[in-house]
């Protein structure tokens, strides 16, 4: 498809305001891949181009969270392996068989993040008695989110921040961080698999990246000062939506 300036500019500002919402609780996915289908992509250039420019609003969430101390990256060599290894798996399957089998699961897994969003009192701003290690936590539910990051996507994030909060007993601010430092490797993974297919558009790609570093920046920011009171709700608007899309999408 032909990459004017026009769309240029328009998925410029479609980032921004995905990297923002994405970095507080996740869920960007939801808005830049309709638009990027609604602009004429095919499905494969709208999943690998939109794995592309989400890596730079991770990075930028993850240097804003690593200046302000909410992540200690040596601490973390085991499940950023596993995250790296799972979601490159996920990202290799996903090009062979249909996601379509995943997705018969996802809104199981969805609905239950909600239920333990709206009635857990552990969604707070300090840290809490933990439930599992990091090393059971990295090859167990990490590996597992970030196979599903690079096979499938949606709400990863969310995933991502909810287990960080109900087993490891992280701060909201602290689950969001760490939750943007996996993030950053499974797509990372998962566009070095991508890339062997050709499938980037990378003038649009660029553009959108530009605008998810902005929009992520602010994002963490507001997380960062506000916590749980713009994570919770964001975190139940990002499963609603994303739940009431596959109800939809199964019925009709």
């Amino acid at each position: 498809m032909e990459v004017t300036l026009d769309l240029v500019a328009i998925f410029f500002f479609v980032a921004l305001l995905a990297g923002f919402i994405d970095a507080i609780g996740g869920g960007g996915g939801l808005i830049i891949l309709p638009a990027l289908l609604l602009a004429g992509l095919s499905p494969a250039q709208a999943l690998a181009t939109n794995k592309f420019q989400a890596i730079f609003g991770k990075i930028s969430s993850v240097g804003y969270f690593a200046k302000q101390g909410f992540l200690d990256i040596s601490s973390l060599k085991v499940p950023l392996l596993f995250s790296f290894l799972s979601a490159g798996f996920g990202a290799f399957l996903v090009q062979r068989i249909p996601s379509s089998i995943l997705g018969q699961f996802l809104p199981f897994m969805i609905l239950a993040a909600m239920v333990y969003i709206l009635l857990s009192p552990r969604l707070a701003d300090f840290d809490t008695q933990s439930r599992i290690s990091m090393g059971v936590y990295s090859f167990t539910f990490g590996a597992l989110i970030s196979f599903y990051d690079g096979f499938f996507g949606p709400a990863s994030g969310s995933f991502f921040v909810i287990s960080f909060v109900a087993l490891l007993g992280f701060s909201t601010a602290k689950a969001v961080a760490h939750a943007k430092l996996l993030l950053l490797v499974t797509n990372l993974a998962a566009v070095l698999m991508f890339m062997t297919g050709g499938e980037i558009l990378w003038t649009l790609g660029g553009a959108m990246a530009a605008g998810q570093w902005i929009g992520a920046k602010y994002g963490s920011k507001l997380v960062h000062h506000k916590g749980s009171k713009v994570v919770k709700p964001a975190l139940i608007a990002v499963c609603s939506i994303m739940l009431g899309k596959l109800v939809y999408a199964n019925l009709f």
